[in-house]
């Protein structure tokens, strides 16, 4: 019996079961897999109070403690959702030629639908280290803007970029405006870190040029806040407005730690960073790095490496255990990570909040599929409401790697 829309809405129902939607997003994705999941983030927003000082009624003094007497500092992260989706066309004529055959049928839709869960996934997967200010990005000091060829500042960013992603530009990475038109991926050269466009970049974006950070059309300033917004690279200053909290009271309680290891060997500068850490009475557990960063640690410690398997449900990642001053910590590549950033974590103060799970398909109405009223053609939506949130962000390390 051939199938029609209503059944194969069903039999997708089936193919893409929570746990299936789940392992296609977490398999090359360690940060994202590792970190705790809370889905019933609900209401308009969701507080998340933070204890940043103690009462300070102390003294050896009887009444000096008494006349100091004062109440815990304590402030709210209010967090709110942003929105990420992908959309996913199958064309009517090929749906129709697969009709009789089921594994065909569903073989034909799950191309695309697969494709469109992967593309959200990498969004969410590469904003869980930025800033929230959509950037992907930034254009090389030495690209030529004459050209349709763009060159990346860090070849590591590579993995950011998809052949037909249509790119737009800013002066600023985030706070600022998107310049004026836009650029569509024709080819991605991942060894020398270019990026082929459909166009002449200073014909299609007049004002385009070198170092002009680089967005996918309608990232700009909207995707959630990750690593680099609740640990950003200079220390929170006075006006400060992240989620309604002014950091700048405690810097580091507030908006995590800042290492710089820059000028010491790779392994020199992860042991120190988690000093740094707990000197503030921090115990990180968890680090992520690049590939790059990742091999330059593996060959520092030759044959003193010890390598571990971290295992996350069905799902494992491979690492390099090494040993700070509150113990192990274990040290994971993730391919989203900057290059010139390690981020070492307490894992316990980390979740992601969204509503239902994060991505998901969307069908709230019960239809999983769409017919298009503008092509011959039916539709599928996978998207996510999501924030991620920390509980005590001074327990976090931002190291700058040389």
């Amino acid at each position: 019996m051939a199938l029609d829309l209503t059944s194969f809405a069903a039999a997708l129902k089936q193919h893409y079961t929570a746990e299936r939607v789940e392992n296609m997003v977490y398999m090359d994705n360690p940060l994202l897999a590792m970190v705790a999941k809370m889905e019933g983030f609900g209401g308009k927003n969701l507080p998340i109070p933070i204890i940043y000082g103690n009462p300070q009624g102390r003294s050896a003094d009887f009444s000096t403690a008494k006349a100091n007497k004062g109440n815990s500092k304590l402030k709210d992260f209010v967090l709110t959702r942003d929105k990420d989706y992908s959309l996913a066309s199958i064309d009517n004529e090929t749906l129709d030629a697969s009709k009789g055959d089921s594994n065909a049928f569903m073989e034909a839709a799950t191309t695309e639908i697969d494709g469109a869960i992967h593309s959200i996934t990498r969004s969410l997967a590469v904003a869980l280290y930025r800033s929230g200010s959509g950037s992907i990005g930034q254009i090389a000091a030495t690209t030529n803007v004459a050209t349709n060829t763009l060159e990346l500042s860090d070849v590591e960013e590579v993995t950011n970029f998809e052949v037909g992603m249509v790119l737009t530009f800013s002066t600023t990475d985030g706070g600022g405006t998107v310049e004026v038109g836009s650029v569509t991926i024709d080819g991605v050269d991942r060894d020398a870190g270019t990026i082929t466009t459909d166009a002449v970049l200073n014909v299609a974006v007049p004002t385009i040029a070198p170092l002009d950070f680089i967005f996918v059309e309608g990232d700009y300033d909207a995707k959630i806040k990750g690593l680099d917004a609740w640990i950003p690279e200079t220390a929170p200053t006075a006006g400060d407005n992240f989620f309604s909290v002014d950091r700048s009271s405690d810097a580091t309680r507030l908006g995590g730690i800042r290492y710089d290891g820059s000028a010491e060997p790779i392994e020199e500068s992860l042991v120190n960073g988690a000093s740094r850490a707990g000197r503030e009475g921090a115990k990180v557990d968890t680090c992520f790095l690049s590939y790059e960063k990742y091999a330059d640690l593996e060959n520092a410690l030759g044959s003193k490496v010890q390598y571990i398997e971290h295992k996350q449900g069905d799902i494992g990642f491979r690492g390099i255990m090494i040993h700070g001053p509150r113990g192990p910590i274990k040290v994971i590549p993730d391919q989203n990570c900057p290059n010139d950033t390690a981020y070492m974590l307490t894992m316990s103060s980390w979740r992601l909040y969204s509503l239902g799970k994060c991505p998901k398909i969307l069908d709230s109405d019960g239809l999983r599929m769409l017919r298009e009223n503008d092509a011959d053609a039916v539709e599928v939506r996978v998207g996510y409401y999501a924030q991620l949130g920390c509980r005590a962000p001074g327990w976090n390390v931002r190291v700058k790697l040389a």
